[in-house]
């Protein structure tokens, strides 16, 4: 029997997802070829929440999570369903219980979605709002002339306030939280463009499964953003995962002739609103498709 709007099938209950099920969401992450770790899973469990679906006491079969951000703005990610129980309504369930928890809470629900899941959003009144793609490639090591004066330098304490208050001007909610986590996970990626004591321009990473992704990438220009980039990816291993905006079709380019590949494209969507948040004009990475 499949989920339905008005429930789930008789033996499948819904419960929050527990720290002692992380080995269990990291199967299913990895299942679907995706790049989490166990990092990863932990955010939801600490900055937001996270829901599975299990039959009795078995372990979690399906997922989804979300994660507020300061304001109204919430992201809905990792909704995972085990091959051997998809096209059952899984997924759609979890999506709509975690859109309208989102909206009992007066946030406004965003996602990132994939080709396959953008259909499914579409129907639970999820709007496109612009699209993005995954580049994966190795270490970007072309030497950028002229960072319009600004000194590319790591990340230091007294950052902090203009981080948070530039990330958000670009994101379009403060996130300080979630950008302190990723700081810690990949220090060789947190980097500052200085110029004159302001910051214009900022590059954060975390390490996964199977690459190191490196985003959020925000800087007022694009020769800043090669600057930050060139320097974020000399100390790391490839391959690299970047998710770029599709408007910034000449850092693209400038990626394609070092090698990265677009490997798939993402949609930013986001719940019964026509308004776009943030500044896509300064956001030339994402943070993931599961962190906004």
């Amino acid at each position: 029997m499949a989920a339905s709007e008005s429930g789930l099938p008789a033996g499948v209950v819904a419960r929050p997802l527990r720290a002692s099920d992380l080995e269990a969401a990291l199967a299913l992450s990895g299942e679907a070829g995706w790049n989490q770790v166990a990092a990863d899973w932990r955010i939801f469990l600490e900055l937001g929440n996270a829901i599975c679906l299990t039959r009795g006491d078995g372990p979690p079969f399906a997922t989804a999570a979300t994660l507020p951000h300061s304001g109204s703005l919430a992201w809905i990610s990792m909704v995972l369903v085990t091959a051997a129980e998809r096209r059952q309504g899984f997924a759609r369930w979890l999506l709509r219980h975690c859109r309208d928890d989102l909206l009992a809470r007066k946030l406004v629900p965003a996602l990132d979605a994939t080709p396959a899941g953008r259909a499914v959003y579409r129907g639970l009144g999820f709007a496109d709002r612009w699209s993005s793609s995954r580049l994966v490639g190795g270490m970007v090591q072309v030497p950028v002339a002229n960072a319009a004066a600004a000194t590319v330098r790591p990340l230091a304490a007294h950052d902090w306030p203009q981080l948070a208050a530039y990330d958000a001007a670009a994101f379009g909610a403060d996130r300080t939280a979630l950008l302190r986590r990723l700081a810690e996970r990949l220090p060789q990626a947190a980097l500052i463009a200085d110029r004159d004591g302001q910051i214009v321009g900022f590059s954060l990473g975390r390490d996964g499964r199977v690459m190191t992704q490196i985003g959020p990438l925000a800087a007022d220009d694009e020769t800043i953003a090669r600057a930050v980039l060139t320097r974020a990816s000399a100390t790391l291993g490839a391959p690299l995962a970047i998710d770029v905006p599709d408007r910034h079709t000449e850092l693209r380019s400038w990626l394609a002739t070092l090698g990265f590949t677009a490997e798939r494209p993402l949609t930013r969507m986001v719940y019964g609103t026509s308004l776009t948040f943030g500044d896509s004009g300064r956001l030339f990475a994402i943070a993931g498709p599961e962190l906004g």
